[in-house]
């Protein structure tokens, strides 16, 4: 009864204990596939950053006008705070973008009744990970040349993130599997990412937004997250443990429901492909 209910307690984890080199070789290959035959490779993922950055900034500083309230003693150029909630968002946003087209786009997986499908998710969100160190290294280079500043805080970043990571873990289960049964999820998950940008704390601070309307930001996923990575990486200040602690058990309960969610379902793949 015991070794049941540990198993239960870490069936989330179960299939990356069990298929570990299995799981960090989709994962390199995932990378690797992604810039296979560009000029300059895994650059991309450090070029790429940069430019949307330049894009963003370009739009909102200096079309827009837009201004970042400084808290405490820090002080960062306003590319910078966008860069950061950008991060944070790049993440959940190839997570969920990706999660549809898991299954579908891998029938081959579906056919092996031996393959375990349920990994599918890991590799997913470990490619994303890779892409935030790169997202990472680029902005620490950026706030020292722009503005001589480095905060000793952002070593606390992955424990910030780490609460989104087991989010985007449960919905890349509902939405690997949804996409099985309803080919429109693919299509809805663009709009949904991009409003989960705009009506964040990712391109304005909350202060600014109409009272009315605050409630919509505080409730996005993103909001609390970003918040809490600007204050670690921009601001010295240490994250809001508690708030992170009461984010993690409700992703906990996401990751729980969206894993006993695709065990469920998986049955019928094999029959809708």
């Amino acid at each position: 009864m015991h070794l049941n209910n540990m198993s239960w307690l870490l069936s989330p984890v179960g299939a990356l204990r069990e298929h570990r080199s299995l799981t960090f070789e989709l994962a390199k290959r995932d990378v690797l596939g992604r810039y296979r035959g560009a000029s300059f490779g895994l650059l991309w993922s450090l070029i790429s950053p940069f430019l949307l950055l330049c894009v963003y900034t370009f739009a909102f500083g200096t079309v827009m006008g837009g201004r970042w309230p400084q808290i405490g003693d820090g002080h960062a150029h306003y590319s910078i705070i966008l860069f950061a909630g950008m991060i944070v968002h790049g993440f959940l946003a190839e997570c969920i973008n990706r999660a549809p087209q898991l299954i579908v786009g891998n029938p081959n997986f579906v056919k092996r009744v031996i393959f375990p499908l349920e990994i599918l998710p890991w590799p997913m969100v470990f490619s994303a990970l890779f892409h935030v160190f790169m997202n990472l290294i680029v902005f620490m280079a950026l706030r020292w040349f722009m503005d001589g500043a480095f905060s000793w805080t952002i070593i606390m970043f992955p424990l910030v993130m780490f609460p989104l990571v087991v989010l985007a873990l449960g919905v890349s289960w509902f939405l690997a599997s949804a996409g099985v049964y309803m080919r429109d999820v693919g299509q809805v998950t663009g709009v949904l990412t991009m409003a989960l940008l705009f009506l964040s704390s990712a391109m304005m601070p909350i202060a600014s937004v109409p009272a009315s309307y605050r409630w919509v930001f505080i409730a996005n996923p993103l909001t609390f997250i970003i918040d809490q990575a600007r204050n670690v990486m921009l601001w010295g200040q240490m994250p809001d443990w508690a708030g992170l602690g009461i984010y993690l058990l409700v992703a906990l309960v996401v990751a729980y429901l969206g894993r006993a969610w695709f065990v469920a379902t998986r049955k019928g793949f094999a029959d809708v492909l």
